[in-house]
């Protein structure tokens, strides 16, 4: 059982529960994260009064401490978050966020190009991993601060964010002194440290779901990252592991209402990892704007069949410009713009 305490309470409020909990012989700690105090009750055997602690002074309410999701929760009213991306483009607004790039940068020359070919089409974001993890430890694991370089180098020539993976907690300063948005990806989903490391900086962070995790665990996650004193988190779908195999991943898009109704975090989709088939990009990238997401991460290279990392999911410039045509008429159905 947790104790949630309204945030405009005062310590003297505060120590006005604790003394209640310590008259019924609770045992009890006391979370502060700064943007949040919630005092956990840890002792389940005593005899609480429950109703007397609800209406006790800036008492917000009383909950599970297996169900927390406080910072992220949506009430009566509010609306999405929009959330910065770089100095022109916002994500949870009205107007759709596109995401693209290359799994992995190559080289300067290749992902200058990338950049300028997504950002004429309509792309406001570039992405592109500069650390790489990867399944095999024989597999290009990426250029590491080269590839940032050569990411900020793209971002001086054509103005897009730049999105990258930050995979360990001392690479956090180096990775925000480039980029725009802080990736952290699936397998770090539930790395409680590299979590609180990004809500301890400014930049927004984009929150890849686990490949086994449930929504609530998706949330909680950010939840760890908004509690250490960072709003700006981007939640992204990119499939859940099952049982089929025909396509890489299963791509949960029913999370993607249930976020919008649970959560005031936005939530973009990535169809790239969601199926890990390039021929399921174009579809899934519409069914994903038709049921309310904010936007798309997608992977984009000049010559896919020639991509270093995860070729067989990503699609070329020309498969990128259909696919943004053909995204208008899904935008306007949506009541989004592109």
């Amino acid at each position: 059982m947790i104790v949630v305490m309204d945030p405009c309470g005062t310590s003297a409020q505060l120590q006005h529960v604790v003394s209640m909990l310590d008259e019924m012989h609770a045992g009890y700690q006391v979370i502060d994260t700064g943007a949040r105090t919630v005092v956990e009750i840890v002792d389940s055997n005593s005899g609480i009064d429950r109703s007397r602690l609800e209406q006790a002074p800036m008492v917000e309410r009383i909950g599970s401490s297996g169900d927390p999701v406080l910072a992220a929760a949506r009430g009566a009213g509010d609306c999405t978050r929009e959330i910065p991306l770089g100095k022109t483009a916002s994500i949870g607004g009205r107007k759709l966020a596109i995401i693209a790039g290359p799994c992995s940068v190559e080289s300067e020359d290749r992902i200058l190009e990338t950049a300028h070919a997504v950002k004429e089409l309509g792309a406001v974001a570039l992405r592109g991993g500069a650390f790489k993890p990867r399944t095999s430890p024989y597999a290009f694991q990426g250029h590491g601060e080269p590839g940032l370089e050569w990411l900020a180098r793209a971002r001086e020539k054509t103005g897009l964010a730049i999105v990258t993976e930050v995979m360990r907690c001392e690479h956090v300063e180096l990775v925000a002194g480039y980029a725009d948005v802080l990736q952290v990806g699936s397998r770090n989903m539930h790395n409680s440290q590299l979590l609180s490391a990004v809500g301890r900086q400014t930049k927004p962070v984009l929150l890849k779901r686990g490949w086994s995790a449930t929504l609530q665990e998706f949330l909680l996650a950010a939840e760890y990252i908004m509690a250490s004193g960072n709003p700006n988190v981007i939640l992204c779908e990119r499939g859940i592991r099952t049982f089929e195999q025909y396509t890489r991943n299963t791509l949960a898009l029913a999370v993607v209402p249930e976020v919008k109704y649970r959560s005031t975090l936005p939530i973009i989709v990535d169809p790239s990892h969601g199926t890990g088939k390039a021929d399921l990009v174009q579809p899934m990238s519409y069914a994903a704007i038709a049921c309310g997401a904010d936007g798309l991460i997608i992977e984009v290279h000049r010559r896919p069949e020639k991509a270093w990392t995860d070729a067989f999911q990503t699609i070329g410039h020309e498969q990128f410009r259909s696919l943004m045509t053909g995204l208008r008429g899904f935008a306007r159905a949506a009541d989004r713009e592109l």
